[in-house]
């Protein structure tokens, strides 16, 4: 039979490491590639068994996932960071797809939190992310929003996975901050520039527009408006970045 290896990238997880390796019941090797953590993550994911690879990211996550699948000794890999959460029934569905060698990159829904609070809208609405695919020729590519690159169809898991995105506005203002400098960044070394009227303008406003209407955010009351606004500062904040690299 298959086995499936579980990768988790992880810096300072000391208090999502336990629950996130304990929710992947169908493991057969952890392994969790440390960004120099300063806290327990190590001591808490070797304690349960995991695989801990030191090896410092610089920034760049696609490559530091591509990394963890070349550590993995399994046929089957399986993407989870330390905020996720897979559900009893997500992990039967994995079990069954790799027992039956039904070999396709499959696709999983998050269902995203934000202080322990779902949010079913707007930028943090439930989302579709591909974690579970055979090992062989898979890689990841992109810094800030890496993409999973694999030779296989795509397909959809059925059952969800439990993401609890930020705990305090502290915690996701910093992590926008650090989004919007990498991707304006990424942005102007591929030969990009910003435009003042189009790009610091009008792009925060049509990006309120799109994840406070057309993906419903105002269904998700004062929280909803409060993202919605944040997600268009990250947009302003990323080609204003862009302007000043020129």
């Amino acid at each position: 039979m298959s086995k499936i290896s579980v990768l988790i990238l992880a810096k300072n997880e000391e208090k999502n490491m336990r629950e996130c390796i304990e929710s992947c019941s169908f493991a057969d090797e952890v392994i969790v590639i440390d960004d120099n953590s300063d806290d327990r993550t190590r001591e808490i994911c070797e304690g349960l068994g995991a695989r801990v690879i030191q090896r410092s990211m610089n920034g760049d996550w696609g490559g530091q996932q591509t990394f963890a699948i070349q550590q993995a000794k399994c046929d089957w890999i399986f993407f989870i960071d330390a905020d996720e959460r897979c559900t009893p029934a997500l992990c039967e569905e994995i079990k069954a797809i790799v027992a039956k060698g039904d070999r396709y990159g499959y696709w999983v829904r998050r269902i995203n939190h934000f202080k322990h609070k779902i949010v079913k809208h707007g930028p943090l609405s439930p989302d579709w992310v591909c974690r579970l695919m055979p090992r062989e020729g898979s890689y990841v590519e992109g810094f800030v929003h890496p993409k999973i690159v694999h030779k296989y169809k795509n397909k959809k898991l059925t059952k969800n996975m439990l993401h609890y995105t930020y705990e305090t506005w502290d915690q996701y203002l910093r992590k926008m901050n650090q989004y919007s400098s990498l991707a304006a960044k990424k942005n102007f070394e591929n030969g990009k520039r910003s435009n003042f009227i189009l790009d610091i303008i009008l792009r925060p406003a049509f990006a309120f527009f799109k994840m406070y209407i057309l993906k419903l955010g105002i269904l998700d009351g004062k929280i909803g408006y409060m993202l919605c606004m944040n997600y268009a500062n990250y947009t302003m904040n990323k080609y204003i970045k862009m302007r000043f690299l020129e």
